[in-house]
């Protein structure tokens, strides 16, 4: 309980110390794009590939299950794009960008802690926090978001295809299901959940990267931490998005 009050306390100062007034506001816009460079790009392969897959396995296994000729099979792909857009583009792709980008983060922070270059910056008078933990916070929140946006499109692609491809249903009986009972607000509820995990998996990420004390050893475990504490606070919010929400 003790180490939880700890880490929590030191988290908030570290968040505290980001809103510094920039030394350098080209320097800073620089670093701000090179993360989204970074985070977006580096991370999109990944998000494509899931995306597919998640979305054919869950028409499929959707038509699986429902076998009744009561049921019209339009209500498969209503099904699947609500499946989709509430649970699986939102948490399932943030928990494997929590691996991809988060172990990054985590280690290219406490690669610069080890071998000193948070100290050097410090020492030229250039607010550490500010300059390395702002610009991969924004940068995820504005970069996350986007790719959950793809991933839901390519997900609903993909359980189109599968559909046709495994004889399910015709892509008009699919299309015609994706337009049945449609709710907006859960595209809206998918983009919250984005930003709200975009700022878990940046910010936990960040904490446990420069906070790193010992050697390269240490890094690893870090790197390691910043993932498990990141999935377990996704999941967590993931539930008290959807009982406060829904």
């Amino acid at each position: 309980m003790a180490s939880l009050l700890t880490h929590t306390g030191r988290y908030l100062l570290t968040l505290k110390a980001m809103f510094h007034k920039p030394e350098n506001a080209k320097m800073y816009w620089r670093e701000f794009m090179h993360q989204c460079a970074e985070i977006g790009i580096g991370s999109l392969p990944i998000v494509v590939i899931i995306s597919v897959f998640l979305g054919a396995v869950t028409t499929v296994q959707t038509a699986y299950q429902l076998v009744s000729p009561l049921i019209p099979k339009a209500t498969i792909g209503m099904i699947a794009r609500d499946t989709i857009m509430l649970e699986l583009s939102p948490t399932v792709v943030c928990i494997v960008l929590a691996g991809v980008v988060g172990s990054k983060i985590a280690s290219e922070l406490g690669n610069m802690r080890v071998s000193e270059q948070i100290d050097a910056l410090k020492i030229m008078g250039i607010s550490a926090e500010s300059y390395l933990i702002l610009p991969k916070i924004l940068a995820s929140l504005l970069v996350i978001p986007m790719l959950i946006s793809i991933s839901l499109f390519l997900a609903i692609l993909g359980g189109r295809i599968a559909a046709s491809a495994a004889n399910i249903l015709s892509v008009d009986v699919f299309d015609a299901g994706l337009k049945q009972s449609f709710v907006p607000f859960n595209l809206t509820f998918a983009l919250i959940k984005a930003y709200t995990f975009a700022f878990i998996i940046s910010s936990i990420s960040a904490y446990y990267g420069f906070n790193v004390k010992g050697g390269a050893l240490e890094i690893g475990r870090a790197s390691t931490k910043s993932v498990v504490v990141s999935c377990i606070l996704i999941l967590m919010a993931d539930y008290m998005l959807a009982a406060l929400l829904l």
